[in-house]
């Protein structure tokens, strides 16, 4: 089958998901994608004490071991690019530099909303003074880091399908190259200097996630759970993994995470693989999928979130409700948490932060798996109805405060020490994508379209 043709007879099928994923993925950071469940209209009641089973199982708390942990981080450092989804290849981005009291020091649009029917999957990156951003129709845009300015702008879909869904993706930097992914089963590399196109490589299926570029080759994970490299300089596949499949998922996926000779690629079957770097070859396999839940949300064991890679470990949280800590080398389970979602859990030191479906924000000691503070956050705009579900997406840790944004257009500011909350900043508009840092400097692209400089 032509690439032509696959992409033709793909484009329905991936539109019908976009409809009935969008709003899983929309939630998935701040929320179960799934609503309340509604009660039983059978009038006879049995006799006997109610006790929620759901309200138990989703009822995080700090164990009681940590009570006496003090949370101490490695010093602040500053990096001048992030230039992959996650920041560097294996995710783990420490302690990172910002002002105390950081302004807004220019905007830009990169021509995309975020809404029901359409949605910007990848967050900006920064590389050699310039913060590129891809929009949901797969229009690729480079901005100068210094002042907002667009330096150039170019169309990445092929020429017949730019009628279709993009349908995300995402890019990533190195050597002066942009690796774009996307919608159309193919991956491309531009001239990170002017966008010319430098080769496209077809392949099996679409790309809902960032690509993760380390020492020459690029890696992703297509939809049809297949994990590929690709060389960086000639788009040349290199080698590919088949994960098991999986018929639902939710839009967008996760970032492969790379360190030590080591990919370890997350599928949307719940399957964490760890392949070697040069030859694909599995070295072991788990899964972030739980057990213990039983609520609609168990029923998706996506691993949306990007796994990261640290001192040895990795760490990947999965939708279904467990947070897992693996050996790099073995693939022993170290520990696990009740912990699910679908965003990317940062590390910093001995301590791992976590936003949960729930709208909860963890801290864990990596040292033990052990859960030290839970902060909730406000999950519905009217609590008592259970309505208007509120996205919460990050956190981000810098100058000693982790950073979370929300599609209530806040961004708040909590103590990575107790939790607590320790300012609040009003956003012009919702905001579902991760803050990125860079050069002192905090960049965030809100539902808008508007791509925003905080230093």
């Amino acid at each position: 089958m032509t690439l032509s043709r696959y992409s033709a007879q793909r484009r329905a099928a991936l539109r019908a998901l976009a409809t009935s994923a969008t709003g899983a993925a929309l939630t998935a950071c701040g929320g179960g994608p799934f609503g309340m469940f509604s009660g039983s209209k059978d009038k006879k009641k049995l006799p006997g004490t109610r006790i929620s089973v759901l309200a138990l199982e989703r009822d995080l708390r700090p164990n009681v071991e940590s009570i006496d942990t003090q949370v101490i981080l490695p010093r602040p450092e500053d990096a001048i690019d992030w230039p992959q989804a996650g920041g560097l290849s294996h995710h783990a981005m420490q302690h990172m530099v910002l002002d105390d009291n950081p302004r807004l020091a220019w905007r830009s649009n990169i021509g995309a909303t975020t809404n029901k029917r359409n949605r910007n999957l990848a967050a900006p990156i920064i590389g050699g003074g310039r913060v590129y951003t891809v929009n949901d129709k797969g229009q690729v845009d480079a901005f100068s880091a210094a002042s907002g300015k667009r330096l150039w702008s170019v169309s990445t879909p092929p020429r017949r399908e730019r009628d279709g869904a993009f349908l995300g993706g995402g890019i990533a930097f190195e050597d002066n190259r942009l690796f774009v992914t996307g919608g159309f089963a193919e991956m491309l590399a531009l001239d990170a200097g002017n966008g010319k196109v430098l080769w496209r490589t077809p392949l099996e299926a679409p790309i809902h996630s960032a690509p993760t570029v380390m020492g020459g080759r690029v890696f992703a994970v297509t939809v049809g759970n297949q994990a590929v490299a690709v060389a960086a300089s000639t788009g040349k596949i290199l080698w590919s993994y088949s994960g098991a499949a999986n018929q639902t998922i939710l839009l967008g996926g996760a970032a492969p995470a790379v360190d030590g000779g080591v990919v370890i690629a997350a599928f949307t079957s719940g399957e964490l693989a760890a392949l070697r770097v040069d030859t694909g070859v599995s070295l072991w396999s788990d899964n972030a999928i739980s057990v213990r839940r039983t609520e609609a949300a168990a029923n998706m064991p996506d691993v949306a979130a990007n796994p990261v890679i640290d001192r040895g470990r990795v760490y990947a949280v999965g939708h279904s409700g467990i947070l897992v800590a693996i050996d790099l080398r073995t693939g022993q389970r170290v520990w696990d948490a009740p912990i699910g979602g679908i965003c990317q859990p940062w590390i910093a030191g001995d301590f791992l932060f976590a936003m949960t479906l729930d709208a909860e924000l963890a801290c864990i000691d990596v040292r033990s798996g052990h859960i030290v503070w839970v902060t909730q956050f406000a999950h519905f705009h009217d609590e008592k109805k259970k309505k208007g579900l509120i996205v919460w997406t990050g956190p981000g840790l810098a100058s000693d405060r982790l950073i979370v944004v929300s599609s209530n257009k806040e961004a708040l500011s909590v103590s990575p020490y107790t939790g607590a909350v320790l300012s609040r900043l009003k956003l012009a508009a919702p905001a579902t994508l991760p803050p990125v840092f860079a050069d002192k400097t905090m960049y965030l692209l809100n539902d808008a379209g508007d791509l925003t400089a905080y230093r």
